[in-house]
């Protein structure tokens, strides 16, 4: 998953005329500040410490000026932030309403795909309608991204470039995930690997479900290789390194059982 500051980055937070930090939805227009209270509130949102007091900025924004143009990029700064920290239910609440003001907002569409992807079961009644949805939603962002046009004129074009490989890492990332839950390892394997080969910044913790679907199709020695790429990321987390370290020792242990699990 990508950080925040990652995220910000992705769609371009940049520095108007006055002074503000405003960030461009995606493929919306350039918002416009209609005073300067708004300006305040706005920029209160780009400039908190955490994801609490970023989420309080959004919901004070909205509730001062409801027909602020910033409400698109301002409810998915909030989705981000929600997600940054942990609180999946919020999130998905907070993503909702940013596909209601921007629905063409194709980040959102793959934090909503992979977070289904995330907490569906093998078990649940409605697991294919939850998987289709999110597939519906993966593939949906993935023929969008490509097609984005530049969220300002003077973004650098090997920035916006590598933020869309970034986004479409994302989506394959998804997608992987989708087939990991109905146990089709292959395709799995095969989304994963598309992650981490055409990503701008190739992230460990796809790696390690990249790890985890080759020990589970039996295929040790891949799982052993990419896991070691993982613990080798620079910048990983460690709770990432330390998964990548636990699923490395259960990839020797049942290479050294003979594939016995």
């Amino acid at each position: 998953m990508m950080s925040f500051n990652r995220i910000v980055r992705a769609v371009a937070l940049v520095a108007t005329g006055s002074g503000v930090l405003a960030a461009q939805s995606l493929n919306i227009t350039q918002p416009k500040l209609k005073s300067k209270k708004e300006q305040e509130a706005v920029m209160a949102v780009f400039q908190s410490p955490d994801p609490a007091a970023r989420i309080a900025a959004v919901e004070n924004l909205l509730t001062k000026f409801h027909d602020t143009e910033f409400k698109g990029v301002a409810l998915y700064i909030a989705t981000v932030s929600a997600q940054e920290a942990n609180d999946a239910e919020k999130m998905i609440i907070y993503a909702e309403r940013t596909l209601e003001a921007d629905p063409k907002n194709y980040a959102v569409m793959l934090m909503l795909a992979r977070n289904t992807a995330q907490k569906t079961r093998e078990f649940d009644l409605d697991k294919e309608e939850k998987l289709n949805g999110a597939e519906k939603q993966a593939n949906q962002a993935l023929g969008m991204i490509p097609m984005a046009t530049k969220p300002r004129p003077d973004l650098p074009d090997d920035q916006w470039e590598a933020a869309k490989k970034d986004f479409l890492a994302q989506g394959h990332e998804a997608l992987g995930m989708i087939a990991g839950v109905r146990k089709k390892h292959d395709v799995a394997i095969a989304e994963f690997k598309l992650a981490i080969e055409n990503a701008a910044q190739p992230d460990a913790g796809t790696m390690v479900r990249l790890g985890q679907v080759y020990n589970t199709a039996g295929k040790y020695d891949e799982a052993i290789a990419i896991l070691d790429k993982a613990m080798s990321t620079p910048d990983a987390h460690p709770a990432v390194q330390q998964a990548a370290q636990n699923e490395k020792r259960r990839a020797v242990d049942n290479k050294l059982k003979g594939g016995k699990k």
